[in-house]
């Protein structure tokens, strides 16, 4: 079709790129002398009804989104029996072309790249629309390195059934949503999980699943957690690597909720990363200026001066200021008590085996508060049957002050075990000296216990673990991660 005119007005130039459903090409608008992007939907496909549907969809849909990081729509039409959509022009590569020319971009860059993402998708989310095929290949870098989110062609109103429908699975499966993978609905959650794969894929230089098909990459979304990003690219920081992992949950309901909160983190963590390096460069200048001051986390002096964020990056027990942040969106220090909802410093951890004779891994008690949730974890001795021979064995957590927590959250590799909660002010040798504030809970890969300290501060909180599970090399239990949340 080059050289073809549509409509008296648009002359197709350069082929840009082509997909199943439609071919994008470079045309100049001899009207009001401009290159354009022109989608010409596929003769074949025009002659289905839905498919026809669909692409006029999208160019209803698109239309009504403004946005900076949203590539515009400027006109519709059909000529000749080919349906066609006019784009803004956008000079540069897509993000896809950008990760197979560099590899693992600079963290700053991802991380701002998945800040403007995210804004896009705001808008898009605002209007009730779901992408539904976030990928790398659908956004497109201009000259001045802004992102640009494009290609709504399988996206969806959320009021409505539309042509894209539960049990239908479009979209790219290198960065599928699970449910989306099952063929289940979708909602704004799903476009996080695909932001939280690309940021993984612009931080790694590849995408985190390989299988010999599409359907095994599939099933690879659904059944497998995705790489630990900080193995793959050990110097980001804790902040960023937070970010991917709740970003890309198998749960929608542990998943960042809204793409407002995705950005939000993704703003701390930029800030984290500017610390770090004392200054910005690039696009993550021009991102990071665009915070109001009042949403930043740290202050403009923590933020580029390398002294302070030393003082500032680490909390007691180890665990980073930027875990807090995410966490709790609150900065660490003050009196009076943490906030309602608040997470609660950890400042150590200490095994408890008043019936036992060395210990239970003692050398392994800084990974439950390490702010690592799958990659590292404190764990029981190995016992032989399925019980522990004794009333049980013990973790607890020394808070920086005397706190009525109202939530523990543990992590567990190993889910199966039973415990239950007690707390102290002074660690007694036996468990007569607690008191319980939790009764009996299994252990899941993550699991929320609700505590009832009647109001009381306590410094010290005990998991008492009564039954192990079943583990690779016997029976026992493990903690990965512990937080507590006032």
């Amino acid at each position: 079709m080059i050289g073809t005119v549509l409509s008296s007005r648009y002359r197709l130039e350069a082929k840009l790129g082509s997909g199943g459903m439609s071919t994008v090409y470079l045309a100049r608008d001899e009207t009001l002398d401009r290159p354009v992007a022109v989608k010409v939907m596929h003769r074949e496909m025009s002659e289905q009804a839905d498919q026809l549907q669909r692409f006029r969809g999208e160019a209803r849909a698109v239309a009504k989104l403004s946005h900076p990081n949203v590539v515009a729509v400027i006109d519709a039409g059909e000529d000749g029996g080919h349906p066609y959509i006019v784009f803004e022009y956008v000079e540069g590569e897509t993000l896809k072309q950008r990760i197979a020319r560099l590899g693992g971009l600079e963290v700053q860059e991802a991380v701002a790249y998945a800040i403007e993402i995210g804004r896009g998708l705001t808008i898009a989310h605002s209007r009730q629309m779901v992408h539904r095929d976030v990928k790398p290949q659908n956004v497109l870098i201009d000259p001045d390195g802004r992102a640009k989110l494009t290609d709504f062609g399988i996206s969806r109103q959320l009021e409505q059934d539309g042509l894209t429908a539960t049990g239908r699975v479009l979209g790219t499966t290198d960065y599928v949503a699970p449910e989306q993978a099952l063929g289940r609905g979708v909602d704004p959650r799903s476009d996080i999980y695909a932001l939280g794969v690309v940021l993984y894929e612009m931080l790694t230089g590849e995408v985190p699943f390989h299988a010999d098909s599409q359907v095994g990459v599939a099933m690879k979304h659904v059944n497998e957690e995705l790489p630990d990003v900080q193995r793959r690219r050990p110097e980001i920081s804790a902040a960023v690597a937070l970010v991917v992992e709740r970003a890309t949950t198998k749960d929608p309901e542990e998943r960042y909720q809204r793409i407002e909160e995705m950005i939000e983190d993704l703003e701390t963590a930029l800030e984290v990363e500017a610390a770090r390096a004392g200054s910005t460069t690039g696009e993550a200048t021009s991102v990071l200026e665009a915070v109001p001051p009042p949403q930043r986390k740290l202050s403009a002096r923590a933020r580029w001066s390398w002294a302070g964020i030393i003082a500032l990056l680490f909390v007691a027990g180890g665990t980073l200021l930027a875990v807090q942040l995410i966490s709790s969106g609150e900065v660490g220090g003050g009196g009076g008590g943490p906030k309602e909802g608040a997470e609660i410093a950890i400042r150590s951890a200490t095994d408890f085996d008043p019936e036992g004779t060395g210990g239970e891994h003692a050398e392994e008690l800084e990974f439950a508060t390490d702010g690592d949730p799958t990659g590292t974890a404190w764990t029981t001795e190995n016992y032989e049957q399925a019980d522990f021979g004794k009333e049980g064995v013990g973790i607890y957590f020394e808070a920086a002050q005397p706190v009525a927590a109202t939530t523990l959250e543990l992590r567990t590799p190993d889910p199966g075990w039973e415990f239950e909660v007690y707390a102290d002010n002074e660690p007694a040798d036996s468990l007569e000296g607690w008191q319980r504030v939790a009764t009996a809970a299994t252990a899941q890969e993550r699991t929320e216990v609700e505590l009832d300290t009647g109001g009381e501060g306590f410094r010290y909180y005990l998991v008492w673990a009564t039954t192990p599970a079943e583990t690779d090399d016997g029976y026992g239990a493990s903690v990965s991660d512990a937080r507590l949340f006032g």
